[in-house]
């Protein structure tokens, strides 16, 4: 089992900070993770329970560390009698005066490899373009959008700690007419806590069935405190498949 997968993504300044797309190897749909000022290191623990209708649960536990432009990971998967996986990863992000580029690869046992790449310019208002591509071998997805695509989106920075992404991941090549939309809030009610919601719509063909149309939403909410947090997704028709996928991960930041 192999896959290479290639990404870049583009974050435009509409008006004035941006963020970019790439391979989310925790899935935890968030990306920016930086030290603190007495930090060496900033590290992130994230460990999921995967439960789907029609299948035995599975469970991942993944280790991000930052450390200046260095972002390095370590994950495994598994699904009891079904599949194992583990993962190692790392990125470098090169600053420049009015953007960001970001290089990275992520390998895994039985051969799956990722190689992202994004830029990112700053701003309060920003756009989004991005491609991926796999080699199109068979692999268990953990991004829960198709990865053979194009992303396209829009968000911007709002005031008091607050921020607003809307974006599509419109599948190609091998997910041809899968399309995932997703609406993405976030927000620090207290300087202790945020609150994040992912809504999201998706439609396209099911998974090895001819003229079987997926239509289905789901949604995510992440609570942080402090340096704990919590996140329950549900995944109705998870990767475009007939199964439905409750998902639930804690985890610690340190």
């Amino acid at each position: 089992m192999s896959i290479v997968r290639t990404a870049w993504a583009l974050a435009a300044a509409l008006g004035a900070a941006g963020a970019a797309w790439a391979f989310d190897e925790s899935a935890d749909g968030e990306r920016a993770l930086s030290p603190r000022e007495d930090e060496k290191v900033a590290w992130k623990l994230t460990t999921t329970y995967y439960s789907t209708t029609n299948e035995p649960g599975a469970g991942d536990i993944n280790l991000r560390g930052v450390y200046g432009p260095h972002t390095a990971w370590v994950g495994y998967y598994e699904q009891p009698g079904e599949f194992r996986q583990a993962r190692v990863g790392y990125e470098y992000t090169v600053h420049l005066p009015a953007c960001r580029w970001c290089w990275g690869r992520s390998t895994r046992r039985r051969g799956f490899s990722v190689a992202p790449w994004r830029r990112r310019w700053a701003g309060d208002v920003y756009g989004l373009i991005g491609v991926s591509r796999t080699n199109e071998k068979p692999y268990f997805n953990l991004n829960f959008d198709p990865n053979d695509a194009w992303t396209f989106g829009v968000g911007a920075r709002l005031a008091h700690d607050t921020s607003f992404l809307a974006y599509q991941v419109r599948g190609e090549w091998v997910a041809a007419g899968q399309q995932v939309t997703h609406a993405v809030y976030r927000t620090r009610p207290t300087p202790e806590t945020r609150v994040g919601i992912d809504l999201f719509y998706k439609y396209g063909p099911l998974e090895g069935e001819d003229g079987v149309t997926v239509r289905a939403a789901g949604a995510s909410v992440a609570l942080d405190y402090r340096a704990w947090f919590a996140r329950i997704t549900w995944d109705p028709k998870v990767n475009f498949t007939p199964n439905d996928m409750l998902r639930v991960a804690v985890g610690l930041r340190f």
